[in-house]
């Protein structure tokens, strides 16, 4: 596993060891920033059920401006700072919290993301229940968009409140799905 693209690109990342995480592959990455293009500079980005934080750390090396990543396990938590020290990038900040949790703080500390990027453990309905999550609180920016890595086994409802399902792009057994506010580019 390794940052492709941007400041720290090359730089080896490391993931916690054991079955509790499942890291983002580099085709499945590596296809998320393509489609993300230029959005991605400048921007705010939310990494929820962060693992070894690379998606918030290809982020950061590609030119967003801040990255906010959200995992319970702390031994994970532990692994993005190291990681991130490692790829010496700066403007992350990392919260060892349940991402419900988290959502609830960091709406109330008034954050709004561009992109907000959540990549749960699959087959477990986290996905939908993380976007319905989502779709209560006011911390997608307008024109923001909302990335789930889910099991291509898992079904993407079309719509969650005043979410709307744009695309969904799938890859082996990984899916993304892609999520915006009705009426917004």
């Amino acid at each position: 596993m390794r940052v492709i693209a941007g400041k720290a690109r090359g730089t080896r990342l490391s993931s916690v060891k054991g079955l509790s995480t499942r890291p983002t592959g580099d085709r499945v990455k590596e296809a998320l920033f393509n489609i993300l293009g230029q959005k991605v500079a400048g921007s705010s980005f939310l990494d929820l059920f962060a693992g070894s934080g690379a998606i918030g750390l290809e982020a950061l090396s590609r030119g967003a401006e801040q990255v906010i990543w959200v995992d319970a396990d702390r031994a994970c938590c532990a692994q993005i700072r190291k990681n991130l020290a490692r790829t010496k990038l700066a403007g992350g900040t990392v919260y060892a919290s349940d991402v419900f949790a988290a959502l609830g703080r960091l709406e109330k500390q008034g954050q709004k993301f561009d992109i907000i990027f959540l990549d749960p453990p699959y087959n477990r309905g986290l996905a939908e229940k993380t976007i319905s999550s989502l779709a209560h609180t006011a911390l997608l920016k307008a024109g923001g968009i909302i990335i789930a890595e889910a099991s291509k086994k898992e079904e993407a409802p079309p719509s969650v409140s005043k979410l709307c399902l744009e695309q969904v792009r799938t890859y082996g057994e990984t899916a993304l799905w892609f999520y915006r506010r009705e009426g917004s580019q």
